[in-house]
């Protein structure tokens, strides 16, 4: 779970948590807004209908490949008898689901259900609801888009300035003053493949020639993550230039501080912290 927000639909607060990039929301807090006092059997009244089961065994066909079908079988041939009762760690346990979960914890608790399954049971429990939590849900999406987008754009920011220190460096340290302009740009392209290939394993232009259809350069289509460790190498590149070290030599350290880097910033909760506030 990388995220938690909350929004507030008809005076009801409903938590949402991200998992593996994709939205899950709180049916538990969904159930509040028709009987805060009876959430368990609400949740239980409306997994047990049929419609309820073949919909989220539906959802999971397409989604979960691990899913068992002949549990989801089982549990739709019984829907609809008076003894029949679901609820949603049964169904987990049983079909190995993972469009629906339950947890519990400091950051919260209660059961969550991908958005596709927790709009469904809004539905059941009120039309209305389900407008205005769809409302809701969307200008929280925007809002989360627009601050990755600054975010984002920071971090490019920060990797064109590092640039600047980085090709600074060069000018000082590897061109000498006969070259001509082409072999200036070529030494250029050579020091900016160098890290290319540091970081992503591949040159400018071998990422062009296996990415035609899209547009800008690799660095544009970069994560956040390596941007930053771009930033790191762009420095320490042009602290090695400086020092006079070999370019073969430069590589090899600084392949082994991009792997190290990324994997550090991947597994760094307060990094995924950052990138959902």
């Amino acid at each position: 779970m990388t995220k938690r927000s909350k929004i507030e639909v008809r005076g009801v607060e409903v938590s949402i948590s991200s998992v593996n990039h994709e939205d899950y929301i709180s049916l538990t807090d969904i159930a509040r807004f028709r009987d805060t006092d009876r959430i368990d059997h609400i949740l239980q009244n409306w997994m047990r209908t049929r419609s309820t089961i073949e919909f989220m065994g539906l959802w999971e066909i397409f989604n979960n490949p691990l899913f068992k079908p002949l549990e989801f079988e089982g549990f739709k041939n019984e829907s609809g008898s008076n003894s029949f009762s679901l609820t949603p760690k049964r169904w987990i346990d049983a079909t190995g689901a993972i469009g629906i979960y339950s947890k519990a914890g400091r950051y919260g608790s209660g059961t969550f259900a991908h958005k596709d399954i927790a709009f469904e049971f809004a539905s059941w429990i009120s039309p209305e609801f389900k407008f205005y939590l769809i409302l809701e849900f969307q200008r929280l999406e925007k809002t989360e888009s627009s601050r990755e987008k600054r975010e984002w754009d920071v971090s490019r920011l920060l990797s064109k300035v590092n640039y600047r220190i980085h090709t600074d460096s060069i000018q000082e340290n590897l061109i000498p003053k006969a070259l001509t302009q082409y072999q200036i740009q070529m030494i250029y392209a050579s020091e900016a493949d160098l890290l290319n290939v540091a970081l992503f394993g591949i040159t400018a232009g071998q990422w062009r020639k296996a990415n035609k259809a899209l547009l800008g350069n690799m660095r544009d289509h970069a994560t956040m993550e390596q941007l930053v460790v771009l930033a790191n190498l762009e420095s320490m590149n042009a602290l090695f230039i400086q020092q006079g070290l070999p370019q073969a030599e430069r590589l090899k350290t600084l392949n082994a501080q991009a792997v190290q880097q990324m994997r550090s910033l991947l597994n760094n909760h307060q990094f995924k912290l950052l990138e959902g506030n």
